[in-house]
């Protein structure tokens, strides 16, 4: 039996599934499939020796990538008054930020939501405060967040035994001895949110550079998640599931390939507060974290040249750059000589663009994070599909399957509050294809048929929904992103060649949310923040 006839008997469709009309609709589904950065990233990896530069020019930076770390460091510069940089946009404008148009819709083709900055979260509060998000001082306790954009109520639903719940933690159907189990886990969080370790800081906090080094914390990432939970009894299926998607959602793998410490760091470092909004509140727009992205660009858009990076060598004391304008055999490579490079780059590309990354202490086959594959599904639709026990749980922004492979669906038009729903909507599917080693599944990203990929997509709707979706779908837009995010594998604190990259040196900057192996915004802007201010400082 094929996986996709799996999916749908267990949904209870099957049947449903074959009927010619069903099929019909689907076929008139007209299908995009983007793969962001793949064929640049490729030529790259098959191309070592390129073609002499050009042109020459010269500059004191240059930042590689367009990423909200090269978006963060570029407006951290260009915010203290320093203008000689230049900032290379790279194979996809604003990375994992970027979003999509449909006539009037937005939607997010990576990620789509920003927590409640913490405290700790100084670099994001600041910004927030530029773009006025954030209203009032940037450092007060529970500053007031602009309302629009706020996640409003139903934030999470579940469809669970049958029936959907509100929460994504299982309570319905499930026996007492898997709640108080519940309980005692998120008691545990409770008291560990503002607990300090030996020098003062959070065990826990966000950026993680500011959470404490007391080693006897820190033990805790040398073993897993999943085995950590075990020892300490946490065996409930129901709660195990939730913390298994939770580990998908933010690392893209599940609990026994995460660090135990980054298991917690998820659920106790979570701490910001806002004066109009729950504890638990997301700041969210419909087309994800494009909006962030374009506040930042709209400060550097000068200073933006279109093309990628090919190769960063030694000049003497200057650094050469090395970009291209497009990928392909007769491609025009460029050069600029600068004294500082920021890489915002993922790890497995910067490996590529500088051969001396090893000088540095960072042996790409020793010290490179796992990068997961993620798919991230956007179903235009001319209407929305009719609801099972609508009024026990209504549609959220937010909607998963209990015990799903997938991560569920977001509702890109959730926050544009009006009497009645709008006539067309967005239904951004999400998976972590963590089933698989990741090697195996960008291998199957490159070879799987169309129609493969769609039912890939489809997991969870077809789950909710049957094969009706296909009657509401206008098109279908999928993104593809085979090296998405960086996973905080067991060990990954205790990461000499990362440690070497977030200190730097030479003139050389890093400034991506894999130094963390994180993929979060505030990670990936506290890099770009950081190497701005370490240049500012020279």
């Amino acid at each position: 039996m094929r996986r996709r006839d799996l999916l749908l008997a267990g949904a209870g469709v099957a049947i449903l599934a074959s009927r010619p009309l069903d099929r019909l609709a689907r076929r008139r589904v007209p299908v995009t499939i983007y793969r962001p950065g793949m064929q640049e990233g490729h030529w790259l990896r098959d191309h070592p020796q390129l073609p002499a530069a050009t042109e020459q020019r010269q500059i004191d930076t240059v930042i590689i990538g367009s990423g909200i770390g090269g978006l963060t460091a570029a407006w951290k510069l260009k915010r203290e008054g320093y203008k000689n940089f230049i900032q290379l946009a790279g194979p996809e404008f604003t990375g994992n930020a970027a979003s999509g148009q449909n006539g009037d819709l937005q939607f997010p083709l990576g990620a789509h939501y920003l927590p409640i900055p913490t405290l700790e979260s100084v670099h994001v509060r600041e910004m927030l405060a530029d773009f006025g998000i954030l209203q009032g001082p940037a450092g007060a306790e529970r500053p007031t967040y602009d309302e629009s954009i706020i996640i409003h109520a139903l934030q999470e639903r579940l469809l669970i035994n049958g029936h959907w719940q509100e929460g994504f933690v299982p309570t319905a159907g499930i026996d007492k001895a898997e709640i108080a189990q519940q309980a005692r886990f998120f008691g545990l969080i409770q008291g560990l949110k503002n607990r300090r370790g030996r020098d003062g800081r959070k065990l826990f906090a966000i950026p993680i550079a500011l959470s404490s080094t007391d080693e006897e914390w820190r033990q805790l990432d040398l073993q897993s998640f999943a085995a950590w939970l075990t020892v300490q009894g946490y065996t409930a299926p129901s709660l195990r599931w939730y913390l298994d998607y939770c580990c998908r959602d933010d690392y893209g793998t599940t609990s026994d390939k995460v660090s135990a410490w980054a298991g917690l760091h998820y659920f106790a470092s979570r701490t910001g507060l806002a004066s109009n909004a729950e504890e638990d509140a997301v700041l969210t727009w419909p087309g994800g974290l494009q909006p962030m992205a374009q506040h930042l660009y709209a400060t550097v858009r000068e200073h933006m040249q279109p093309g990628f990076a090919v190769g960063v060598r030694p000049a003497g004391q200057s650094w050469d750059v090395l970009y291209a304008e497009a990928a392909s055999a007769g491609a025009k490579v460029l050069c600029v000589r600068c004294r500082n490079v920021v890489f915002a780059t993922p790890l497995h590309v910067t490996a590529y663009l500088l051969p001396q990354l090893e000088t540095l202490g960072f042996d790409s086959a020793v010290h490179m994070p796992p990068h997961a594959p993620w798919m991230v599904s956007n179903f235009i639709l001319h209407g929305f599909p009719p609801e099972q026990d609508y009024r026990d749980c209504p549609l959220a922004w937010d909607n998963a399957v209990y015990d799903s492979p997938s991560m569920g669906y977001v509702v890109s038009t959730h926050q544009l509050i009006r009497v009645a729903k709008p006539e067309r909507t967005v239904f951004s599917a999400y998976q972590a294809l963590s089933a698989k080693a990741p090697t195996d599944v960008r291998q199957w990203l490159l070879k799987a048929s169309q129609d493969e990929v769609v039912d890939e997509a489809a997991t969870d709707l077809l789950k909710v929904y049957g094969p009706d979706i296909w009657q509401f779908t206008g098109s279908l837009h999928i993104t593809q992103r085979g090296h998405a995010m960086a996973s905080p594998a067991p060990g990954f604190l205790h990461n000499t060649g990362l440690a070497a990259l977030r200190e730097g040196g030479m003139g050389l900057h890093f400034a991506h949310a894999d130094l963390s192996s994180l993929s979060i915004f505030e990670e990936a802007s506290w890099w770009g923040w950081k190497a701005a201010s370490d240049i500012l400082a020279t």
